[in-house]
């Protein structure tokens, strides 16, 4: 997470603009008749929203203005679904903004990083999991979790860095050339908690993630009807 006053102008722009189509896209797509209509997807959406809030409000705040804390939206995203992903990640921050733990004006770069980024790559990832129609659980679990959340976390962290670069408000540390070393220490943290996050509600409710074929992935193993048949005549 990023202040305000360490970003350029254009940059408090240009996120604006950026995040504010998938705002609206979001709101436009979501499923708001069967939210209404169906109390466990209200319970889950607004326990989503909490759970972001709780897990972002954790946090590491340094003096220059700049916060580090986990991300988690590709459980989010597998669980709701990208329009309510999005709308509660938005919620989210809106929370974290009115108690003063984020900066009005950078809600939409912030929103990129936060929100557009890891609900794009986990949808992109979700989605080609879903075309190669695996039937292996773990497959899913892996491609859908554990992957994309390592990815987002890599991904997030280089466009900060490059919107800080760019703007040249912010003095970049000496040890910035140490860094790859670091990412190892972001990656699996975020991996972990995303992976274990999904590979619990595959076990446990499956049917509260928007996004997992459970005809597929859970089905009862294959018989071989001639076989039986035979066997019943003898």
């Amino acid at each position: 997470m990023i202040a305000a006053r360490l970003l350029s102008e254009a940059s408090l722009w240009l996120g604006a603009l950026l995040f504010l189509p998938l705002l609206l896209a979001a709101l436009w797509q979501a499923p708001w008749v069967e939210l209404f209509s169906d109390f466990r997807r209200q319970h889950l959406l607004f326990g989503t929203v909490l759970a972001l809030f709780l897990l972002w409000l954790v946090r590491r705040d340094f003096a220059s203005g700049l916060s580090f804390h986990f991300i988690g939206m590709t459980a989010v995203t597998l669980l709701l679904d990208w329009p309510l992903a999005v709308l509660s990640a938005f919620a989210a921050q809106l929370a974290l903004a009115a108690l003063g733990r984020q900066d009005w004006l950078a809600l939409g770069v912030n929103g990129v990083l936060l929100i557009l980024i890891p609900v794009l790559v986990t949808e992109v990832c979700a989605r080609w999991v879903e075309r190669l129609q695996p039937r292996n659980l773990f497959v899913y679990i892996f491609f859908s979790g554990f992957f994309p959340a390592a990815l987002i976390a890599v991904l997030v962290l280089l466009a900060g860095l490059g919107v800080l670069l760019v703007d040249g408000i912010y003095q970049m540390p000496p040890w910035l050339d140490d860094f790859v070393g670091f990412l190892w220490l972001i990656m699996f943290p975020e991996a972990f908690i995303n992976g274990t996050v999904v590979t619990a509600l595959v076990v446990y409710y499956p049917e509260w993630l928007e996004t997992f074929n459970r005809t597929r992935y859970l089905q009862a193993p294959w018989k071989d009807e001639s076989k039986d048949e035979d066997e019943n005549r003898r």
